[in-house]
């Protein structure tokens, strides 16, 4: 656990100053996920309940009970079990629970149905991330049933339920600096691979074996696995935007779009790099290229304390617009372009999201109905695009299959922003001198 004990802490106080008076919240672990058969998928904790207390086991729940005296932040998780660590390893247990994790109270989960209904008894709200576990949600109206089932004892029901969500993922939204370590880590060790890859990269090679080169210096690195399902587009499958195949040839002549990242310590990080698979680009490609590069470039820079979040995309539609007229895959005014949305058919998603233990993590782009200003600590990615279907009949054939897509991680600093992902070749010229190499 590379963060330490008492920011975790920190954040559940800092949760608990935010939550309306005679409130409790209660927050479920990630359940685990049948893959096939009788095995499961690697397990990984849920975001929010990880952020709280950095506990990665499941069967766990997490209280928070502000001004409790006999202690506020309770956790109730797996018993210590010599037959259950045989088969699946190592249990906290909830005696350790409490120094480890700094909880001022633990107890076993198979206990829960016995105590917490006497925690939420008296309260008269409830914080839940309501809609995202259909059985916890049950779960926790059981427990409320009991209370009210007590009523004519005295017992006094909670009689509002409120989402957690957006307490907790703005608190998510803003990095600390060891959250900014972590990610600078993260964003690293994608750089690393994502060079594995390109310096590997020989027409006739098929694309998952691409996929193996970086996948393989992410697990040396350290990071158990990739951040999301990762795409390695050779040719026209770059025009497909969430294109996860990768088990085609990659043709001499074509591109190859790579979009991946990996999860240091829970932390994402998220890299796009398009190149020429024999390490040449076409003058097509090169054209196409440099629009999209310019884009990101005038991008980034408007990315700083104070800006709107939508500041960065209305940046790239107008370099990405201006460009594609210059070359005559548009034609028209370069303004009523814009305003008709026709960049649309070659640029149709935005320019980024919020990047943090989710790949696109959580946080409002908008407040009240407006795009929201930036604030230091938000890391976001961005990533402009081009894609020239092989059925625009609307271009010259030597334009259509090619997509390319440039992606880096932007921290926004109080001076500006920092990229994350610096030292990753970019421009035409430095990728075909380290693919040369």
């Amino acid at each position: 656990m590379q963060i330490e004990k008492k920011l975790f802490i920190k954040r559940r106080q800092e949760l608990m100053a935010q939550m309306e008076p005679d409130s409790i919240a209660v927050l479920s672990a990630a359940r685990p996920r049948l893959r096939n058969g009788d095995a499961d998928y690697t397990y990984r904790q849920n975001s929010d309940f990880y952020y709280l207390t950095g506990f990665a086991e499941p069967e766990a729940i997490l209280v928070l009970v502000p001004g409790r005296e006999q202690g506020e932040s309770i956790l109730f998780c797996q018993e210590k079990d010599e037959l259950k660590e045989l088969w699946n390893g190592k249990l906290l247990g909830p005696e350790a629970a409490i120094d480890t994790l700094g909880m001022d109270d633990s107890f076993p989960i198979d206990d829960v149905d016995d105590i917490l209904p006497g925690l939420i008894e008296g309260r008269e709200r409830v914080y839940s991330p309501m809609g995202k576990d259909e059985q916890f949600d049950h779960q926790l109206m059981e427990w409320v049933r009991v209370i009210r089932s007590k009523v004519r004892s005295g017992a006094h029901p909670p009689g509002e339920f409120l989402v957690l969500d957006h307490i907790l993922h703005e608190m998510r939204l803003i990095k600390s600096k060891a959250e900014l370590s972590l990610m600078k880590k993260s964003a690293q060790i994608a750089v690393a691979a994502h060079k594995r890859a390109m310096h590997a990269c020989r027409p006739g090679m098929q694309e998952y074996e691409l996929e193996a080169e970086y996948l393989y210096e992410f697990a040396r690195s350290g990071c158990l696995a990739p951040a999301y399902s990762s795409i390695v587009a050779g040719g026209p499958n770059a025009c497909i935007l969430h294109y996860t195949t990768n088990d085609q040839p990659l043709n001499d002549g074509e591109l190859v779009l790579i979009d991946a990242g990996c999860e240091y310590e829970y932390y994402a990080s998220d890299i796009t790099r398009t190149f020429p698979v024999n390490g040449k680009f076409t003058a097509e490609q090169k054209a196409l290229y440099d629009i999209v590069l310019d884009a990101q470039l005038e991008a980034i820079k408007v990315i700083k304390p104070g800006g709107h979040w939508d500041d960065a995309h209305n940046r790239t539609v107008e370099v990405i617009t201006e460009g594609l007229l210059e070359l005559g895959l548009l034609k028209g005014k370069l303004k009523d372009l814009i305003a008709e949305g026709a960049y649309k058919d070659f640029y149709m998603h935005r320019a980024g999201h919020w990047l943090g233990m989710d790949v696109h993590d959580v946080g409002d782009y908008k407040i009240e109905g407006k795009w929201r200003l930036l604030e230091p600590g938000m890391v976001m990615t961005v990533e402009p695009g081009i894609y020239v279907s092989e059925r625009n009949s609307s271009v010259a054939e030597k334009w259509r299959g090619i997509g390319i897509r440039i992606e880096d991680d932007v921290a926004v600093s109080k001076k500006g922003n920092e990229v994350l992902t610096k030292g990753l070749p970019k421009t035409t010229a430095e990728i075909e001198s380290f693919m040369a190499a």
